[in-house]
């Protein structure tokens, strides 16, 4: 075990040191990419090796991906659209977090393993209030200015603190709603990025109240990226999020720019942007142009508001045509597009239920759930810290567990694993979501999740979806997964 914690004390310094380096405009940065470049191929190699599944794609995809991100974020120093200092700050966060004097994080995990016999979730993705300056059609979370459901800072608070030290956590998503809405009295999102300075925060954000004050905050912290996210180009955002949108968000994106602070773009797949998204151009546009360093895409999922406009989501065949781009845009063009469906092999499939390295999700009623997708809880955040309980005793729940299990028959550490272009448990699996993991005591988040639950021609077209989504993907995968090493 001391081997353990020394080994990863040395690797995560190595990066961090690595990341500093990449800051210096001299010989140091273009060794220091080289060779970190070629660790993280050789790690992920050898990972695959002890796996024992041999799989020269999967590690292949996670390498990609971790280069990619390195090779952006040097482009974008180079053209001034990030700051030396903001990334100084990155590292030094990630160095507190992740091998501080304490090793808090790998201690940390290591009594988790001990207690449960698997490793903890790596992170977990909050939505501190359902409140939104906007109205986006088919919104997930039915957010809007008339939304009040927010949850106190005290409990958001403590769910990070409990991600820090029982789960060894040393990164946190916050989602919404709009998450620059949330506040508590004087306490808001900057107030929790300021208590967790050893922790780093991914933000979905609209962006629309970046201001300079908030984008100089940002940099001075330098624990934070903001997905900024839109639908397209103008005239698509502007149709799904509301007139004037699109210029007011990427009006924020220069803010960010101007202090150099890091950032994304977080895109919805649906039908009436799909063709773009099979161009070159849409991802040019955002990466050479605009200067994002990386790119979340989800696709419109039949849940929320969503579920009304059912004739919006991606048909299984425009879904595999997209994950046929986003693979040639990973390996020949070097963006990191992370795909929450299609970029499976990235995570060895579904990373719902709390699963070892995965995730869960609290939302602004303080139910939790396996998924942002997921609208089904059984435990509340409220009622488990009421009664004395941690967020571990959600996260050892017989809901989750049955989760944890179908993921594991499904094959997610399996030798071949299993068919991680369609990974999903609800969505390409909802037979299966249905029969193995639900049971009478889970509960909806809200009216359109029991509505889903109660109408069979929903359920019908969820089953036949993901019938067809496997069909397609089967013979996709088991041409990639037979590439050994």
């Amino acid at each position: 075990m001391a081997k353990a914690l020394l080994s990863a004390k040395i690797r995560t310094n190595m990066a961090v040191t690595t990341l500093k380096l990449l800051t210096n405009r001299s010989f140091l940065r273009s060794w220091a990419l080289k060779t970190a470049s070629r660790k993280v191929q050789e790690n992920l190699l050898d990972y695959e090796m002890t796996k024992g599944s041999k799989c020269r794609y999967l590690a292949s995809v996670e390498a990609q991906y971790i280069i990619n991100l390195m090779n952006q974020g040097i482009k974008n120093l180079d053209k001034g659209i990030l700051s030396p200092q903001y990334l100084k700050k990155v590292a030094e966060t990630l160095g507190r977090g992740l091998w501080g004097e304490s090793n808090r994080s790998q201690e940390a995990s290591v009594k988790y393993i001990e207690k449960y016999g698997m490793e903890p979730p790596a992170f977990c993705t909050i939505s501190p209030t359902q409140k939104c300056n906007l109205n986006c059609t088919g919104c997930y979370a039915s957010s809007s200015s008339r939304s009040s459901a927010t949850l106190p800072y005290w409990a958001v608070q403590r769910l990070v603190k409990e991600m820090r030290d029982i789960c060894g956590a040393s990164f946190t998503v916050i989602s919404g709603g709009e998450p620059f809405l949330w506040h508590d009295g004087n306490k808001n999102l900057i107030t929790l990025l300021e208590e967790f300075n050893d922790m780093f925060f991914l933000v979905y954000t609209n962006g629309l109240l970046i201001d300079d004050r908030r984008a100089k905050q940002m940099l001075e912290l330098g624990n934070i990226t903001p997905a900024i996210s839109f639908e397209g180009y103008e005239e698509q955002t502007d149709h799904r999020r509301g007139p004037g949108v699109f210029r007011k968000s990427l009006a924020s994106i220069d803010r960010l720019k101007k202090y150099g602070v890091g950032f994304g773009v977080s895109i919805t797949a649906t039908k009436e942007n799909i063709n773009l998204l099979l161009e070159d151009s849409f991802y040019e546009y955002w990466f050479e142009e605009i200067g994002a360093t990386y790119m979340w895409m989800f696709h419109l999922l039949p849940i929320g508001r969503a579920r009304e406009v059912m004739s919006l989501v991606l048909s299984p065949e425009e879904r595999v045509a997209l994950m046929t781009k986003w693979e040639e845009l990973l390996f020949k063009r070097g963006y990191f597009i992370g795909d929450f469906w299609n970029s499976g092999a990235a995570s060895r499939g579904c990373i719902a239920y709390g699963r070892p390295n995965g995730y869960f999700y609290v939302d602004w009623n303080g139910n939790i759930m396996p998924c942002v997708f997921v609208p089904y809880y059984k435990d509340n955040i409220y009622e488990l810290y009421k009664n004395g309980k941690t967020i571990e005793d959600a996260l050892m729940s017989d809901y989750f567990k049955r989760g944890r299990s179908w993921q594991e028959e499904y094959g997610y550490l399996s030798t071949p694993p299993g068919n991680f272009l369609a990974p999903c448990s609800i969505r390409d699996n909802h037979q299966h979501f249905r029969e193995k993991i639900l049971a009478p005591d889970i509960k909806p988040e809200d009216d359109s999740a029991r509505a889903a639950l109660e109408d069979p021609e929903y359920f019908q077209k969820m089953v036949e979806f993901g019938e067809k989504i496997r069909q397609l993907t089967e013979p996709l995968w088991q041409d990639r997964v037979n590439q050994k090493l």
